[in-house]
């Protein structure tokens, strides 16, 4: 008989359970939706305003080139010849 109620128990939870997020699932996802449109609406806004602020500006971005010098040895050079 405890075995017949612990399954009973089990089955009653699983769907009440499944109904509460039935009840609740799209009221949870329009809630994230609306969090994440106003997350990246407040980005987009504040790389528009960073945009607006350096109108005008040249920037120039060089690149840094580093210099080999000739004296490091790299490895040893062989020279193959050709066997007839």
């Amino acid at each position: 008989m405890a075995f017949l109620k612990t399954i009973l128990i089990i089955l009653l939870v699983y769907y009440l359970l499944k109904f509460l997020v039935k009840l609740f699932a799209p009221k949870i996802l329009s809630y994230a939706a609306k969090k994440t449109e106003s997350h990246f609406k407040q980005a987009f806004d504040n790389q528009r305003a960073s945009e607006e602020e350096n109108i005008g500006d040249v920037i120039i971005n060089k690149k840094t080139s580093k210099k080999k010098n000739d004296s490091e040895k790299v490895g040893d050079y062989i020279d193959f010849e050709e066997l007839d």
